[in-house]
This record gives C-alpha cells, structure tokens and sequence, in this order.
C-alpha cells in the first residue's frame, strides 16, 4: 500500500461484498506494526469452495482494479486451514 493512501474504504468494500456470499464467517483485517503499509485481510469461509468462489468472482476482481492505484504490489493470496490444537501443553516453561 502506498505511504499515504487510505486503504480503508478498499476493505470495507471487500468485506462488505464477501459477506453476501455462502459461507463466509468472518473477516479480521492486520497491520504491521513497524511498516504500516503491509496490511493482511484474513477471511474465514466454511468450505474452500465458498472461498474458491468469492476469489473467482467479478465483484472481487472489480474492487481489487479498482484499488490497484493505491497497492505497490499485486495482493498476495495464501490459503490456510485451522490446525487442531488439542494435546498442545499451554503450562508454565522454565519451571
């Protein structure tokens, strides 16, 4: 994102439109700390191909042309999927 550009408008617009779409459960949206251009929209969808569908449409596409004036890269895309945690030990180290 450039330095100045207000990015927001952009992510409201995203998550705006992604919640019309089935399976969409939720939007979080991170900035770095130290480069606050470096901005993260983490979305959570039920099913990869809720997601898949919301990547491909038009609506997703026209927002990210339209804000591409402001980015100084292309948006990065990863896919995750949420790692069970149970058994993980969360007590005290060093003890």
């Amino acid at each position: 994102m450039n330095k100045d550009a207000d990015i927001e408008p952009m992510l409201f617009k995203l998550r705006s439109n992604a919640i019309t779409f089935p399976g969409f459960i939720g939007a979080e949206n991170l900035q770095n700390e130290i480069d606050r251009s470096i901005i993260a929209m983490v979305l959570t969808w039920d099913r990869r191909e809720d997601w898949t569908a919301w990547e491909l449409s038009l609506i997703r596409q026209s927002i990210l042309a339209e804000a591409k004036p402001i980015l100084q890269e292309a948006p990065r895309v990863a896919v995750y999927r949420i790692v069970a945690t149970g058994g993980w030990d969360y007590g005290r180290r060093g003890s």
